[in-house]
This record gives structure tokens, sequence and C-alpha cells, in this order.
């Protein structure tokens, strides 16, 4: 008799897939046992390898979703041998890894989904091809200021990226997130950009570079499930709103989490994809359910 493990992985399928600018990134396909309804990408968070979403996919797929995980460049499995000199925009994510996502999975005759975490809102708006989602369900969506968490939280932040991470990326031309179990190391201007844009309650939409992106993000029509769970110090629903608001002509749906909403002792910032999420992930199928 064949183990749980032996089946998940005969259901699971690793690929390899380009970019809309032609970057190879590598990612993983999750098959239903049944014939499938509907597909779903994950856009994860930032500096999150694409396996840490594995339970949420594996559990959509008892309910005829096809799930897609993936890494973005400089992340995980889509990383160079080497990031010091690893020339990319943060905006690279959504704009060509996201957007190259899409297309892979455009070419099946099935509806198609997003769920994002966390930088994975972000995205949706820097999307050429948006139009070909149905809808989407954002996780921890928030604009990175630091005005916007708890007193112990925004010290906690000005202290890291003030202090603590500028000599270390110096030395090592990136950052070194896995040295402090955050995660995958990130490229040196997805660091820069980011603290960057952190510095500000509007986030990228100040920056005058970027102000081509607030009439692109108001072009989003899909409809959007925004969940903020109230626990979750890094993107609080002043944060989630102080960001979603600028996908003005879409229908943004917010929904404030307390854990035991969910059943859960904690949510935070990652337990959204933890393995006692199943009330959350049952949540996201029923809305998308509704859909097709």
């Amino acid at each position: 008799m064949q183990s749980a493990t032996q089946i998940n992985e005969q259901l699971s399928q690793t690929v390899q897939f380009p970019a809309l600018d032609g970057y190879q990134l590598k990612g993983t396909r999750y098959f239903t046992t049944t014939p499938a309804k509907a597909n779903i990408v994950v856009a994860g968070a930032t500096g999150v390898p694409h396996e840490f979403y594995r339970r949420f996919a594996e559990y959509m797929t008892q309910f005829g979703y096809q799930i897609f995980t993936f890494d973005y460049r400089g992340v995980g499995k889509s990383s160079p041998k080497s990031l010091k000199g690893f020339d990319m925009s943060y905006l690279d994510w959504g704009q060509y890894d996201l957007a190259g996502a899409i297309e892979y999975l455009s070419k099946e005759p099935l509806p198609l989904f997003m769920v994002g975490h966390s930088y994975g809102g972000h995205a949706l708006g820097l999307l050429s091809n948006h139009d070909k989602l149905l809808a989407c369900y954002t996780f921890g969506t928030g604009a990175g200021w630091h005005g916007y968490m708890p007193l112990k939280e925004r010290f906690k932040v000005q202290v890291v990226w003030n202090i603590v991470f500028p000599p270390i990326v110096a030395v090592t031309g990136y950052l070194p997130w896995s040295k402090f179990n955050m995660g995958s190391d990130l490229p040196l201007n997805v660091y820069k950009q980011w603290r960057k844009w952190c510095k500000n309650p509007k986030y990228f939409f100040a920056d005058p570079e970027q102000q081509h992106l607030i009439e692109q993000y108001a072009a989003v029509k899909v409809p959007i499930y925004a969940v903020s769970a109230l626990d979750d110090d890094w993107a609080l629903p002043t944060s989630c709103r102080a960001f979603m608001q600028h996908y003005r002509q879409a229908q943004v749906s917010y929904v404030s989490l307390q854990p035991q909403d969910v059943a859960m002792k904690t949510i935070g910032h990652m337990g959204y994809f933890k393995k006692d999420a199943e009330h959350i992930w049952n949540k996201i199928r029923t809305t998308f359910d509704g859909f097709l």
C-alpha cells in the first residue's frame, strides 16, 4: 500500500517556465485526482520559498483545484548560484515572474484564480495580464510603513532596517535573510527598494520614479478579498487599506480575522498558510466556488 507521502509526490510535479522577459523560473504543480475545475496560482511573500505553501496546495487539490506555487527570481529554486551582483528590481517579481506564471497557466482551458501572500498582494497590480484572473485572495498585504505597526514592532523594524541590515548588506552584497530565519536570501535591489519604500506611508506610490503605478493599479478590475489578521503586526487592517485602496476600480472586500475566528491560537504574518489554517483555506475554496 502506498503511503500518503508517495501519493502526494505522484500528484505534484516540479516545472520550469519562463518569466515574461525570458528568465527561467522553477515551481511546483499540484494536481487533483478528479477532473480539475480551476487553477490557482500562489503569489508568495518576500523571500518565502514556494514549498512553504505545500500544505495549502495539497488541501485545495482535494476539492478540484490545481495549485501552482513557484519561486520568484533570486529566491529559492529560481536563484542563481550567487546573489552577489545579481541585478533585478523588486517589481520584477510581479511584472515578469507572476505574469509569466499566469501566461503559463493560461494555456490550459481552466478558470484561473490567484492567492497572494504579503508581496503577492502587491504583485497583482504589477501584472499586464490581470484580466486573465477570475478573482484574487490576498493575505497579510500592507503598505510596509512602520507607522502602521504596534509600538514594539515599530521600534524593532526600524532597528533592523537602519542599524542591523546596512553593514551586513555592505559586506555581502545581498541581504542574508536566511541568517535571521526569515526565508531565502534577498538580492541587493530587493533590499534597497523595499527599505526605501517602507519609509513612506504610501509605500512605492510616493516614489517619484514609480508614479505610473498609480494608474496601473487603478486599471485592475479583478474582485479582491483582502484578509488581515489582527495579530499580524506587519500588516494590520490600517496598513492593508492604505495599500489596497489603490485598486480603485476593483471590488475589494476587506476581512479582519481574530485567531479564534478560525480556530487558531495565533495567525501572525505567516499563519495563513500553516498547518492549522484549514478554516481559512475552506473560505477561499467556497468563495472561489461561487465564481464557477
